[in-house]
This record gives C-alpha cells, structure tokens and sequence, in this order.
C-alpha cells in the first residue's frame, strides 16, 4: 500500500539516522476513504477491468456488521479481549498484556466422536519456538476426533479435477454437529469450486504442505464466500480453529480476478471475526489478493507458513500476512516472498493496519524472513482511523523490497502509531539488508529506500508517532541514512549498526 508525499522538511544527520523536526508538510499526497481504489498495475490483454468497489470494512474484534468507535487509549494502553466462542468450547479470559508479553489464556474444545469419527488423532503438533523464544500461545482446535474427507461417507478425491468442495465442507460441518474433530486431507490436489468455512472446534488438516494442495477450481469465481470475497478458507466467526499442513493455491494466475466484485472483501486463508484460531503449516501461492489475513480476531497465531506471489502486471493489494483490526496475536516464522522468480504484482511482506476506529494492538512479529513487493514493503504499519499499538517486531530479516519498515497513513489519518518495539535488545534485533531501487513513500531511491522510517501522518502533522523504540538493529545495503525518524513523541533511536 504504497503512498507519496512531499514533506520538505529539514534533517540533521547523527548516528546514521536522520530526526525530522515536527512541522506541518506540504505537498503532501494522500489516499483518501477508499484507499484500495489506487490505480492497479497494467492487466493482461485478456483481462477487462473494471472499477473497483470499495470492499467491506472491517469489523471490530467482536464480530459485528459495523464497529462502533473506540475511545483514543492512553500512552500505554492495554486491552482486554472478549469474544462469545460456540457452545462447545469453553473460553478462560485473557489479561491485559503489553506487545513483548505473552498473554497466558487458553481455549479448550470437548467433542464427542460420532460413529464415522477416529479418537485417536491429535489436530497438530506445536512447531518449536524460533530464534526469539517466542512461541504461539494459543491451542486453536482441540478436538481430536478425526473424519478423512476422502473416504465414505465424504469421498474428496485429490486428484486435481474433481470437485471435492461439497465433501470437503460436509466433514467440516458434520465435525462441527459431533463438537469438534480433526477433517484431514491426505496427499493430493483436491478442487474446491467452493469457498470452505471452517467451523467452531475444528481443524482441517493436510498432509504437509507439499503433500496437500487446496486449489480453486474453474467455477470457483462463480459464487463469494460467506464474507462476499474469495476466500480459499475462511474461519467467518467460528472460535477455536486450526488450519495446518497444507497449501491453498487462489489460482490467481489462472482465474481472472482482476477489479472482481469482492476480491479484497475476503482473503485467500481468512481469519475473520475469530478467537484462538491457528494457522500453521500453511502455504499459500497464486494469490489475487491478500495471502493470509487475521481480521477482526483476537487471540491468533500464523506460524511457520510461507506465501509467494507469482504474477506480474495482473492485479495489486498483493500483501503476504496482513493483520486487520485485531488484537493479541503472533506472527512467527514464516517465509513471505512477494517478488518469487521476479514477479512484480507483490505488495508489503507484513502488515498491521486499521480502517475503521476497530485498532490493531498487541501483536508480535518474529522469526519471519520476509521479501517485500515491488509495490510495497518489508513490513507497513497502516493506520486508518483506529490506533495501531504494542506492537513488537523482532528477530526478523527483512530484505530485498526499497523499503523496510516504515508507517503509512490511509483515510481521515487519524489514528495514531505508538508503543512499537523494534528490536528492543541486543538478542531481538531485526537485519534489514539489500533494500533496492525503486519508489517509496516519499518519492523515488535510486539506491534503495529507508530500511526504518517513520513519519507524520502527511495530511494531519500532528499526528506523529510516539513511544517508538528503534534499537539493536542491524541495516545493509540501505539508503543513506539508513533511518529516518520523526523526532517528538519520545521515540528511542540507539545501538543499531550497519554492515
């Protein structure tokens, strides 16, 4: 989500960093409500464009049509999380946690096998804890009764040409009647003209990501999912959720999803209106839109997954984990590539953005090896009109995009980026090396952008970002100064090298 301004400030030089003083900006351009609406790459000569329409905004951590506006919070804030899981599932509340701490609550799942289910299987093994000893705390499904949708009654067949979304869906939701359960896949490619809903206590499993591939179908536009978008699998309100050990392939580069009705109105794996949902093991290709996306959930992991865009001139908005409007959750090692053989549709490596008042808050980014887009970013803090805050980002390498890390302001650019931790310690430093050439926030970089610049919201210059610290990190290959921050705000610049 790329914008251009002009700020026209002074800067002084020290360290390596350049500190803005808190001016008002001119020239300043800026997206406006519909921000999604900037113009898309060239299509291919087969595709006809059309406008296209402003997707649903995204709805607050408690599932509703519409969020109601949050109260501003403090400096410092924390929140308390609630959500209403299924009958079946039984919740423990979550206490106020800041960004770097990790919230102790679980959600526990009972089911009760029917006379098709197998007790016997677990819904997934936790994955070992990266670099940064961060670790997803969070069960997701905890069922473990288990029904093979490609066996009877079910009968998917994962040979690439039968559609085997209505087998696929009906374990799903014959798991959910019984209270929960393990639907797995075993090797192959199993079509899906359908959008698949995951429901409330339960898992849908394959058998590795390069075993198992979920993949549309050539009828798979004809209809949206539950949401109005395109999702391969979408969670759509359920709570204590597991996606593991497959691949979802969106068939962008096949279907013509360009400008179409809904395609930004729900994402390839889609976390939406979730509590306690995982997503691991997970790898997603072809996408037409966001790869994986948490939305309006609260108490979420994506771990260990990988995504790679792999087009080019077809579509925009091609970001790899984008977290919106939600709260409590972990983002840890995965592999985002958005420019995989060279393609050039790809978009911002990570994101934590708000539109609507609902913010984004407490959300830890580690481990992940992450390749930004030649339309975006290693890594976007987006804000809208809700606050982005507590967010920790550590242990990550960041390469290959012409920026790094940096803020970005959409719609009435009111809300406000505070408390980020970036770095934080000589043992959670981020490497942000061989940045590129090509155009940034701010105009263009013949030798490559910023690896970290944060600047005022360009419309509202007030509106700077606060409590940021920047510490321990380590920048090659960067534009010069590798770092560029707003001063004011109490924002920390100290201990990062370059190479």
């Amino acid at each position: 989500m790329p914008m251009i301004s002009k700020p026209g400030l002074a800067a002084i030089t020290a360290a390596g960093l350049f500190i803005l003083p808190l001016v008002g900006t001119t020239g300043a351009q800026a997206y406006g409500a519909a921000w999604w609406k900037r113009p898309a790459p060239r299509p291919t000569p087969t595709a006809s464009p059309t406008p296209t329409p402003a997707p649903t905004a995204a709805p607050s951590a408690t599932p509703t049509p519409t969020p109601t506006p949050a109260p501003k919070p403090t400096a410092t804030p924390t929140a308390t999380p609630t959500a209403t899981a299924a009958p079946t599932a039984t919740t423990s509340p979550t206490p106020s946690a800041g960004a770097s701490g990790t919230p102790t609550a679980t959600a526990t799942a009972t089911a009760t096998a029917s006379p098709t289910a197998s007790p016997t299987a677990s819904p997934s093994a936790s994955p070992a804890v990266g670099a940064s000893g961060i670790g997803c705390p969070y069960t997701g499904a905890t069922a473990t009764a288990v029904r093979d949708a490609s066996k009877a009654p079910y009968n998917a067949v994962g040979n690439g040409s039968t559609d085997s979304y209505t087998a696929i869906q009906k374990a799903i939701d014959d798991a959910s009647a019984a209270g929960g359960g393990v639907v797995t896949l075993p090797a192959g490619t199993f079509l899906t003209n359908g959008h698949l809903q995951l429901k409330s206590n339960v898992a849908l499993k394959g058998a590795g990501s390069g075993a198992t591939t979920l993949k549309a179908g050539p009828s798979f536009l004809k209809t949206s999912g539950p949401d109005g978008g395109y999702p391969v699998v979408t969670t759509h309100g359920a709570s204590n959720v597991t996606i593991a050990d497959l691949k979802a392939d969106q068939s962008g580069d096949v279907l013509d999803q360009f400008n179409l009705s809904g395609r930004l109105a729900a994402y390839l794996i889609d976390v939406r209106n979730s509590t306690n949902a995982v997503v691991s093991g997970v790898a997603t290709t072809n996408p037409a839109s966001y790869s994986i996306a948490a939305v309006g959930s609260t108490r979420f992991c994506v771990q260990h997954s990988s995504t790679q865009v792999t087009t080019t001139g077809k579509y925009d908005q091609l970001d790899g984990i984008h977290v919106l409007s939600s709260t409590f959750g972990y983002v840890l090692g995965n592999t985002v590539d958005q420019r995989f053989n060279g393609n050039t549709d790809g978009d911002d490596g990570l994101v934590a953005h708000t539109m609507t008042s609902a913010p984004t808050h407490d959300v830890t980014y580690a481990d992940n090896t992450v390749r930004g887009g030649n339309n975006g970013n290693g890594m976007q803090l987006a804000a809208g009109n809700g606050d982005i805050y507590n967010i920790t980002i550590r242990n990550n390498e960041f390469w290959g995009s012409t920026e790094g890390i940096r803020t970005g302001w959409y719609d009435n650019q009111t809300g406000r980026v505070h408390d980020v931790v970036v770095g934080g310690s000589a043992a959670a430093g981020n490497t942000i090396r061989d940045l590129v050439p090509g155009t940034g926030a701010k105009g263009s970089f013949p030798s490559g952008g910023k690896a970290i610049w944060y600047f005022a919201a360009p419309s509202v210059a007030s509106n700077v970002p606060s409590a940021m610290t920047v510490t321990y990190n380590t920048t090659c290959h960067a534009g010069t100064p590798p770092m560029s921050v707003v001063s004011g705000g109490n924002n920390v610049v100290s201990d990062n090298k370059t190479c």
